[in-house]
């Protein structure tokens, strides 16, 4: 390797956008007269010369190195081999996150020979942590190391004892993130990417307008869940156990969403993997606490998530559960009601276009009545917003149907894409409606983070309502209040720190003043509605307004930044068939070869390597009848009001100018791929993590 390319590519390490933000206060650097592969001392992190042979192995070294360095500063009492197999064991899983292009593992690496055994499923037995140990105890050992360090022997036996139950926790971040959800989470080796097409590693350099979905991580969320996953690194590897640590972490999720939300405390908060696991939770909730029959009347079940009116019905919407348990799909979970019934509203006519709300409305109503006249318990829900950002039945008849059938109905708002004020939240528990939200929508949190939150009243009755044997299949006790019962003990540590990472976004948003929210997300708005309209190959679907009241204390009637529109919903039009859009099927090629990098097949045009990722498309009628179309979304997040951390050093009006203009060239490079649609179609490109290298160039001959 040249010495231009060498130093390039180990500069690229120390700016590795997943690197960076973990390393805090460590200063990083490079020494080629260390004797070892690296050194920390203090707050300074040296790379030796391994890092210049290997290259390949400096982002492994340089993260091992920052792993260690922050145990040390956050808890130098740790002893110094069980902090360093602690370190080590997270760098030889780091190793296996990055793969060759081609998709296949990275290879060994004999220049670090405990990289393999350390990333088994088990620690390596006494007799082979004493041999690794003299590998590794020059890199944990302080530095200097006090003399008495030096001397003494390794107890190999009871540190294996003391790894063992530790093991799965000592993981990188963004590895545990993948788990607790299902497949959906998982990480393809050939794009560094999910099935939603995110990482979980920050991916500044994509254009994201994505969170009707889901969201890859920015600097600031990552940061937030790898404190999350180091504050319980810490309490495990000073004794504390496993179960504690995760449930300590899940609390602490819970309780930030009570003060987020203004609620009395956590005990009105319970964590779900996703929306459909707060769906199945709210069922639990109801179910438990009435002797009559449950109707579940749910809002346009097409436009929610493709499990939940499963959920709905207590019945078991994947294969997995987010307790890695195999379940049969579409079975009556145990505990759960068969006389449940399930009754979907429909949003849109067959046409497409919206209902009107006041037959929305009237139809809740019908159902309704017929249900109490029934002798059933209702369970209705209110979708605030759908896929593509309707809002029904209204607040009014959620008012009417509950002062007409006190003790009869139950309301659950389906807030799962978050595109709501905090204080409206607040509001809709106090009036004692439960409420989903997720932190991995508007918030631009991780995928497979949900939350139901729960009137105090409602709380209360967890005490005296045991939930369905079932359920424990899917959650834990410390995602509950401690009053719900039968619950596993336990906690699934990854939705804590999926949560963690949406709560650093929340944060951030909560620190922007409400009138400047505001003020963004309208600019937002004309953009968006100006670029789609000017855009020869789309068309806008209508949404209606969103009607919100006024928040308490707003003042000149003006209502909070949440009846602004965020989801920008638009049909593209068929390459092929003239005057037709692009069907489902073609829509969801068209969002990922937006998320590819393009330029190996679309040479000319440099708009062909940015990657954009938009929010899947979503099935809608087609007007004309036929195929079901799909439908694309431009979104705007809370991170477009909070500012991406990669963005820092722009003043606000230059940061929103790139904002906007990212999006423009997002709607642009869905008008190169339909020049260039048969090409793409033959060669059907997949998403990738970052933009590919350029193919090198071979000189010919002279």
């Amino acid at each position: 390797m040249l010495a231009e390319d060498l130093t390039h590519s180990l500069l690229e390490t120390l700016e590795r956008p997943d690197l960076r933000c973990i390393a805090g206060p460590l200063s990083l650097t490079f020494d080629t007269s260390l004797p070892i592969p690296f050194l920390v001392r203090d707050t300074q992190v040296s790379l030796g010369p391994l890092a210049f042979a290997r290259p390949d192995l400096a982002p492994t070294l340089l993260r091992h190195a920052i792993e260690l360095a922050r145990l040390r500063l956050d808890a130098p009492d740790i002893p110094p081999p069980l902090a360093g197999f602690a370190a080590a064991r997270l760098a030889a899983l780091f190793h296996r996150l990055d793969p060759r292009p081609d998709g296949t593992p990275a290879p060994a690496a004999p220049d670090l020979p405990w990289l393999t055994e350390l990333a088994a499923a088990e620690p390596p037995p006494p007799a082979a942590l004493a041999s690794l140990w003299t590998a590794l105890a020059p890199l944990a050992r302080p530095c200097p190391t006090p003399p008495h360090e030096a001397e003494t022997p390794l107890d190999a036996a009871a540190l294996f004892h003391t790894l063992r139950p530790l093991w799965p926790f000592l993981g990188p971040t963004e590895s545990l993130m993948a788990e607790g959800g299902d497949e959906r989470l998982t990480v393809d080796p050939r794009t560094g990417l999910n099935r939603y097409g995110c990482s979980h590693r920050p991916r500044p350099w994509a254009i994201t307008f994505a969170s009707s979905t889901a969201s890859s991580l920015s600097e600031r969320g990552f940061e937030g869940a790898e404190s999350a996953r180091r504050h319980a690194a810490v309490a495990l590897l000073r004794g504390q156990t496993p179960a504690a640590a995760q449930a300590a972490a899940s609390f602490q999720a819970r309780a930030a969403l009570a003060r987020f939300y203004g609620l009395a405390g956590a005990d009105q908060v319970i964590l779900a993997a996703s929306g459909t696991d707060c769906e199945l939770a709210a069922l639990a909730v109801v179910a438990s606490a009435t002797s009559r029959p449950v109707t579940s009347l749910l809002i346009a079940p097409d436009e929610t998530g493709s499990g939940v009116p499963l959920a709905a019905h207590g019945r078991h919407f994947s294969s997995e559960t987010a307790c890695n348990r195999p379940v049969p799909r579409g079975n009556l979970i145990e505990g759960f009601p068969e006389q449940t019934l399930l009754i979907g509203v429909p949003l849109r006519a067959p046409d497409g276009a919206p209902r009107s709300s006041a037959e929305v409305d009237a139809e809740c109503t019908g159902l309704t009545e017929d249900a109490v006249a029934a002798g059933r318990h209702v369970l209705l829900h209110q979708l605030d917003l759908s896929k593509t950002g309707l809002l029904s039945p209204s607040h009014a008849l959620i008012a009417a149907l509950r002062a007409r059938f006190p003790g009869r109905i139950d309301i659950v708002v389906d807030a799962c894409q978050a595109r709501i004020a905090a204080a409206r939240v607040a509001a809709m528990v106090r009036d004692g409606a439960m409420v989903m939200v997720t932190g991995s929508k508007f918030f631009t949190g991780p995928p497979f983070c949900g939350a139901l939150l729960l009137p105090e009243t409602t709380a209360r009755r967890l005490a005296t309502a045991p939930l369905p044997a079932g359920l424990a299949e899917y959650t834990h006790a410390a995602e509950w209040p401690p009053t719900a019962t039968p619950l596993p003990t336990g906690a699934n540590f990854s939705l804590a720190l999926r949560w963690h990472a949406a709560l650093a976004e929340m944060t951030a948003l909560a620190a922007v003043p409400p009138a400047r929210i505001r003020a963004i997300l309208s600019g937002f708005r004309d953009l968006a509605l100006r670029a789609i309209a000017k855009h020869p190959d789309l068309t806008l679907l209508d949404t209606p307004p969103l009607l919100r009241a006024p928040l308490e204390g707003e003042e000149g009637g003006e209502t909070s930044w949440d009846e602004i529109p965020t989801i920008f919903s638009f049909l593209v039009a068929d390459p092929v068939r003239s005057g037709a859009f692009l069907a489902l099927d073609d829509s969801r090629r068209l969002h990922r070869w937006l998320n590819a990098d393009l330029s190996r097949l679309v040479p000319d045009d440099p708009l062909a390597a940015r990657l954009c990722h938009l929010g899947q498309p979503v099935p809608v009628p087609s007007p004309a009848g036929g195929d079901i179309l799909g439908a694309l979304r431009l979104c705007a997040g809370a991170r477009l009001v909070s500012g991406e951390p990669s963005h820092e050093g722009l003043d606000a009006a230059a940061r929103l100018a790139r904002e906007h203009e990212d999006a423009r060239h997002a709607l642009a490079k869905i008008g190169l791929i339909l020049k260039n649609w048969t090409a793409l179609l033959s060669a059907d490109p997949v998403p990738h993590y970052a933009p590919l290298e350029p193919t090198p160039h071979t000189p010919g001959p002279q």
